[in-house]
């Protein structure tokens, strides 16, 4: 019995080893996914600027910006105590044409496009960290092993439309609309006499650098109409414009406006149709005012046919703004809401792979693997 209980004993004693071993491996592959993925959402979130300003850096800024953030946030979460440090090969910056595929993966960012994905692999190897050590399970010889994890995040910015955010949250559009010509010659044909500060969040007179561009008055071609559109109620009221300039669109306007059988979503020829209103009145001019220095979304329009409430806007892009100052007091040619430029990111969004209808306008990340 003694012999016998002898080597049970022995027995017993090595699987328990084995079994706290392997709960302390499975541990530490947990903590070394918690640091992987922490480092790529933060390190993509990087390519985007978090204060909502176009990114006009190079894109080997933009690399470098995410690298650094991908090695503070692995080294904040810590694997067996300890800080883990990420090499150059273990951080990938690129492009991803289809984050929500799988089978998609990261390239190099295409001329033209931006980058939208981060890889980061977090790794205690004899190389990189150390590997991870064992207890008990040294008496049977097995004194550490390697291990690593790997976590992929991405955002897209190419869109055909958009629907109603599965949370329960509104969306961010503003019923005004901007015409093409306008837009696309901002950098030319710009002013740039107000400055938003990244640190308060204030607007001041003077340069930052972005031009803005008045979005009212601007002819739009129909008669008794400035570029509001109905995205809601046909018969929009200037209630409903006010609480849709502070709040955006909401489910109900959403339920109103598809009810019409209208959609927010590009056809094949990248067209979507709005119905027009009256026009920006002084009524909303508080309303404007209490959102300056935040960004919000406002759809492009190339032409637009039908006088007033008739008329009907063809949309081609949306884009991201921020309102800067707001007068829409005495005569015409001296009223003005200035938006400039402004990165977006929005929930609800429609991803088209390739899809060119969008401006500064982002998903937020999310981890593809």
């Amino acid at each position: 019995m003694l012999v016998l209980t002898a080597f049970l004993m022995t027995a017993m004693i090595a699987l328990l080893a084995f079994a706290i071993d392997l709960g302390y491996a499975y541990s530490v592959r947990t903590e070394l996914q918690r640091s992987a993925d922490a480092a790529a959402i933060a390190a993509a979130w990087e390519l985007i600027d978090k204060n909502g300003n176009p990114t006009n850096s190079s894109a080997s800024t933009l690399s470098s910006n995410a690298r650094t953030k991908a090695s503070q946030f692995a080294g904040l979460n810590h694997v067996c105590n300890s800080v883990p440090a990420l090499s150059t090969g273990d951080v990938t910056v690129g492009y991803m044409s289809n984050p929500s595929s799988q089978s998609c993966a990261i390239t190099t960012t295409p001329a033209g496009s931006h980058s939208n994905a981060v890889q980061v692999t977090v790794e205690r190897t004899s190389d990189q960290n150390g590997q991870v050590p064992f207890f008990f399970a040294q008496a049977l010889g097995y004194t550490q092993t390697s291990m690593s994890a790997q976590a992929t995040a991405a955002f897209v910015n190419t869109f055909s439309g958009f629907k109603m955010p599965a949370d329960g949250s509104n969306l961010n559009i503003l019923p005004y609309a901007l015409d093409e010509g306008t837009w696309n010659n901002l950098s030319t044909n710009g002013t740039d006499g107000y400055s938003y500060n990244t640190s308060t969040k204030a607007v001041t007179a003077g340069s930052d650098g972005i031009n803005e561009v008045n979005l009212f008055p601007q002819g739009t071609g129909s008669p008794g109409n400035r570029g509001t559109v109905d995205i809601g109620p046909s018969n929009n009221s200037t209630s409903d414009i006010s609480r849709q300039i502070v709040y955006g669109i909401n489910q109900s306007d959403w339920n109103s406006f598809t009810g019409q059988g209208r959609s927010l979503t590009f056809n094949s020829s990248g067209s979507l149709y709005l119905n027009g209103d009256t026009g920006i009145s002084a009524g909303v001019k508080d309303d404007l005012a209490s959102i300056i220095g935040q960004a919000r979304i406002i759809p492009i329009f190339r032409s637009v046919s039908g006088n007033g409430n008739n008329a009907e806007y063809q949309i081609v892009k949306f884009v991201g703004v921020r309102i800067l100052a707001v007068k829409l007091t005495g005569s015409a040619s001296s009223k003005y809401v200035m938006v400039q430029p402004a990165n977006v990111v929005v929930k609800g969004s429609i991803f088209q792979a390739g899809a060119t209808s969008s401006d500064y306008v982002y998903s937020p990340v999310w981890l593809v693997r």
